[in-house]
């Protein structure tokens, strides 16, 4: 088990497409990396990188990874050693460093997929075709679009101050159609309302 989750070194946006690339799974940017490639530009300071798989292509992308890094498991609080052979049923994060010491250099978010379409956890009414749900860089790096990006941010039990500056920075850029989505997927989780939807 490992305790040091602020010990962080991430990589680069182009090293994970190094490490991800060539994997037969689909993968993407999440988290704050994907807004600022969908932004084009960094609009801040990223203390952590991910990486969104679904669960399905879960050992096939360990796999690939266990070759050159070692993994762990984000489960109750702790991040246990994520051993060959091994499904995860139910873990949402994978942690991944160099070894059982060096920093930490990206995480995995696991996503749930059935029929081909991504379910939202928070909210399994909220379903997304998945070839729906990424979308590509100008250099061809898969993002995951912003609306559902922004919804795991405000679905999250604490919104922090950097999801807001995010929310802030995409604003201006969102199609009327994904505030539109955005703001309905608010209202199925949240049925008494959401600090957020004021301003979509």
């Amino acid at each position: 088990m490992r305790t040091d989750i602020d010990n962080w070194k991430p990589l680069s946006v182009s090293s994970i497409v190094n490490v991800f690339s060539k994997m037969p799974i689909t993968w993407c940017i999440a988290g704050g990396w994907a807004l600022d490639l969908h932004v084009g530009r960094n609009s801040r300071e990223h203390s952590d990188i991910d990486v969104l798989i679904t669960r399905k292509e879960l050992l096939i992308a360990y796999q690939w990874i266990q070759k050159d890094w070692t993994l762990y498991k984000a489960e109750d609080g702790k991040l246990l050693h994520w051993v060959d052979g091994e499904f995860l049923k139910s873990t949402r994060d994978v942690w991944v460093s160099r070894n059982h010491v060096a920093p930490w250099a990206f995480q995995i978010m696991i996503i749930d997929s059935k029929d081909g379409n991504w379910i939202y956890r928070r909210e399994k009414s909220i379903k997304r075709a998945m070839n729906e749900i990424i979308l590509k860089s100008p250099d061809g790096i898969p993002y995951l679009k912003p609306e559902i990006q922004l919804l795991y941010k405000a679905g999250s039990s604490k919104i922090r101050e950097k999801d807001f500056q995010d929310l802030q920075t995409m604003l201006p850029i969102l199609s009327t159609q994904e505030k539109e989505w955005l703001t309905l997927s608010l209202k199925k989780q949240f049925p008494d309302g959401h600090t957020w939807i004021e301003y979509l």
